[in-house]
């Protein structure tokens, strides 16, 4: 096993998650098995009972642990299924050592942070480091650890000296450590600045851990003169500083890895031998991804409408699920972000400025997503955009609160139930559409809601849904609720248009919504943005981009082709590209492939045929 450690230096919030995913995507095509873990030092068991304004969203593993959104990136760039062991806290070890200490199993000695914490530790990543992640049941080959927060930090530090001590136990030649800084460019001197990122790696070196490489985040390029100062002042060569300036998009940052010889690099630090290994088509479809993203032209606007819009990581999942979508159907994404209680009407006489601007995106948008959340505020808002959408036949998708917001619309205003409400939001109110589960405990918070993967089966044959996921009879899609519409009322609402077209295997619980008699009004109990890839979206989410851009009948009716040509975009296939970014993509491809093919040796005669008239570009 080899371990990669990604820390972080100066500022938090620098990119460690992203940088870590994309040194394990180089690895990956590489043909390597990789895996993923997630250090937190907080004190909080999971990242459960967090304010999305806190860590950002709350993602889902499909075996119901709450974990930090940086998993969700894992997920997503690997395609990968982790576990919920694959997020470590300090709750988590201490509450272990504290378990065992009752336990007995420390034999009277005195438990302290040293050994017993930093051991915790290092059996914690050992184990977990060796647990199969891709379906395979094929143990990984490298293991790549993100230590959040940055080095300093005080409850940072059992992390940091159980990684020292890590280094003996794996071995040197087995273990690297990547060491993400931040160089400023102050607008008074227009210079970057390196005294950060030395005051960094020498805390870091003084706490025992030596960077092999040095990431440096900026802005803008660094140029070579930076570079080069940073290696005299940090003890690494130049070719071991890698920089990363600001991109138009994460699925560049792979390649701009990769442009500097991050594969190589790792291959000689680790022993991987990756030359061999390295397919003929190395991050071909990144390269399509990331040009395809920089060139589209045709936008779409979806408007997104919840309550914790000031900050965009708190919907980090659903953002990725709308751009991969909308990748697929090349648009380019135009996302309005709008705050639930500034569509409310009593915002009218207190904020009208705020209430008519947030007005003027929602009708100006082609298509609305109701997202998740909890508590009643903002939740007329929500409704009362699910009531523009159903009137004014716009593409709307709601995600779990989203379904349970139309449901309460539809009861009001064609029922004509005008008491409908959610026991959430009203526990003492007379007509509750939406109720508690009864497995719901309410005395804890903490990991007590209906969590991770859970099956759905199809009631009908008629379903924009069911045709999109690809005429399946089930689907396994990610959980995280306490509420669920009220099975008692469900054949009132279906006897007016809104159907249930998706139910729990037991029949009682409604997780697939849809209106007749509309474009496309969707909604789900389940999150499906958990499960989106880059090159595999979300299928909810293709259909209201699709219905967006007006393409989702015509999309239906080819068998979900986008082209009669083309492969189904639920398959593995590369997605369709506009004409006029072909040539642009082709360029960056074999820009790409040039530099690998510069580092191998007699690279003069790498192209000429051998004796059975095979290239060695072609082995390659």
């Amino acid at each position: 096993m080899k371990y990669i450690l990604v820390t972080g230096g100066v500022i938090s919030g620098i990119g460690k998650g992203v940088i870590a995913s994309s040194i394990g995507t180089i690895l990956k095509h590489c043909g390597l098995r990789v895996t993923s873990i997630k250090i937190d030092p907080y004190i909080n068991i999971d990242a459960g009972t967090f304010s999305p304004y806190e860590h950002g969203e709350v993602f889902v593993l499909d075996d119901g642990g709450e974990v930090d959104l940086d998993l969700g990136n894992y997920e997503r760039f690997l395609d990968v299924t982790l576990h919920r062991d694959n997020n470590i806290t300090t709750g988590k070890i201490y509450q272990s050592v504290i378990n065992k200490e009752r336990r007995g199993d420390y034999l009277g000695k005195t438990v302290q942070v040293v050994p017993h914490i930093t051991d915790a530790i290092q059996e914690w990543v050992e184990t977990v480091a060796h647990r199969p992640v891709d379906g395979e049941m094929a143990e990984p080959e490298v293991c790549i650890i993100e230590l959040g927060g940055t080095i300093g930090d005080i409850e940072g530090m059992p992390f940091v000296e159980a990684f020292r001590q890590f280094q003996f136990r794996v071995k040197r030649e087995n273990i690297c450590l990547v060491h993400v800084s931040l160089v400023p460019q102050p607008s008074s001197t227009g210079e970057h600045k390196t005294k950060p990122t030395q005051a960094s790696v020498r805390e870091l070196r003084g706490l025992g851990l030596s960077p092999d490489f040095i990431v440096c985040r900026s802005e803008k390029q660094v140029d070579a003169s930076i570079k080069n100062k940073i290696s005299n002042f940090c003890h690494v060569s130049p070719e071991q500083v890698i920089c990363l300036h600001d991109a138009q998009s994460i699925y560049a940052v792979p390649l701009m890895l990769e442009e500097q010889q991050m594969s190589h690099l790792l291959s000689d630090r680790l022993n991987l031998n990756l030359d061999g290994r390295r397919p003929r088509k190395f991050l071909k479809k990144w390269c399509d991804l990331s040009t395809k993203h920089e060139h589209l032209r045709t936008s779409v606007t979806i408007a997104l409408v919840g309550k914790y819009t000031q900050l965009e990581d708190s919907y980090a999942s659903v953002i990725k699920a709308l751009q991969h979508a909308a990748l697929a159907c090349n648009r380019k994404l135009e996302l309005k972000c709008i705050e639930a209680e500034d569509i409310e009407e009593g915002a009218k006489a207190i904020r009208p400025v705020k209430y008519y601007e947030a007005w003027r995106n929602v009708c100006k948008c082609n298509g609305i997503i109701v997202p998740g959340g909890f508590g009643q505020r903002g939740m007329e808002g929500k409704i009362a955009v699910c009531k523009w959408a159903r009137t004014m036949k716009k593409p709307l998708l709601g995600v779990c609160l989203g379904l349970q917001a139309a449901v309460i619309e539809f009861s009001r205003n064609v029922l004509g139930w005008g008491d409908a409400n959610s026991q959430e939001m009203y526990p003492d109110g007379t007509c509750h559409v939406i109720i508690e589960m009864p497995e719901h405990n309410p005395g804890e918070l903490g990991g007590t809601m209906r969590l991770g993967k859970r099956q759905t089966l199809f009631k009908t044959q008629d379903s924009k849904l069911r045709q999109l996921y690809g005429n399946v009879d089930f689907v396994e899609e990610r959980h995280r609720h306490r509420f669920e519409v009220n099975p008692k009322l469900v054949a009132d609402i279906e006897a007016t248009g809104m159907k249930f077209v998706g139910q729990d295997v037991d029949g009682e619980r409604m997780e697939i919504m849809e209106l007749e008699d509309h474009p496309y009004y969707v909604a789900c109990q389940y999150h499906p943005e958990y499960l989106t890839r880059p090159l595999k979206p979300s299928p909810p989410y293709l259909g209201l981009i699709l219905a967006a851009s007006g393409k989702l009948e015509q999309y239906l009716a080819r068998g979900c082709r986008m082209t009669p040509t083309s492969s189904p975009v639920s398959s593995d296939e590369e997605l369709p590209m506009p004409p006029q970014v072909l040539t642009k993509q082709t360029d960056k491809y074999k820009e790409v492939q040039s530099l690998h093919l510069a580092t191998l040796p007699n690279s003069d005669s790498r192209t000429s045929p051998d004796k059975e008239g095979t290239s060695k570009e072609d082995v390659i």
